[in-house]
């Protein structure tokens, strides 16, 4: 379980430039939107962060109470939930790295789900509370995304539903660097991640480590 949440925490963290890509706009207009007569916009920034974070271990908690459900009801095996879940880390790769982009079929799903909420975030502008940033924030975990749908089939082979909601909690924590340095202004940091070559790289990263945990699900197989 402890690989498993510091694998979460990588993967958050190496798809940082593909978090700049999806939610970078979302970030710098919730930035842009806050009160002026406030000199530090920390805690709205750390709110809205908070909320989405939440959101992400509820959506885990979700997945490894379903999986728990197919592993001691149904009878699926946990090394075929195992499998998925490194398939799924090679396809993320091969996304972040747009050598092939099949995860966004997948997004296509979550875009219903998002259909449905993305009014309530409208009334939540001007940002002028924290509490509106929290709830802002929060209705942001539940954007389309391969990245985070790709690290729920993690929480789905967790067994259990704290261990999902811890597993993306940690996702959610690795996600913070990226954006914090676009709501905060770190130009450097920015420019490295988006960097074509970095994505590459950390994509080819992701490809190995799926690849890797394939291994050891074989071997538990065998």
């Amino acid at each position: 379980m402890d690989l498993d949440l510091i694998s979460a925490f990588i993967i958050g963290l190496v798809g940082g430039g593909h978090c700049i890509a999806m939610c970078g706009g979302i970030t710098t207009m919730l930035t842009s939107a806050l009160p002026q007569q406030h000199i530090s916009k920390t805690p709205y920034v750390l709110s809205y962060n908070i909320g989405r974070i939440f959101s992400y271990s509820i959506i885990g908690a979700i997945a490894g109470f379903t999986g728990s459900l197919a592993i001691k009801n149904l009878g699926f095996p946990i090394v075929a939930l195992k499998v998925i879940a490194g398939m799924f880390l090679v396809f993320l790769g091969l996304y972040i790295g747009q050598w092939l982009m099949w995860l966004t079929k997948i997004e296509f799903i979550g875009k219903r789900i998002w259909q449905f909420l993305s009014p309530f975030s409208k009334k939540l502008i001007p940002i002028n509370t924290v509490k509106k940033s929290l709830l802002l924030g929060a209705l942001w975990g539940w954007l389309p995304c391969g990245l985070v749908y790709s690290t729920l089939t993690w929480s789905l082979a967790s067994g259990s539903a704290i261990n999902g909601a811890l597993i993306m909690t940690f996702f959610g924590l690795g996600t913070l660097p990226a954006l914090l340095t676009v709501s905060f202004g770190v130009v450097q940091v920015k420019t490295l991640l988006q960097n074509s070559l970095f994505r590459k790289f950390m994509a080819t990263f992701l490809i190995i480590y799926g690849i890797y945990t394939l291994k050891i699900a074989y071997t538990l197989m065998i």
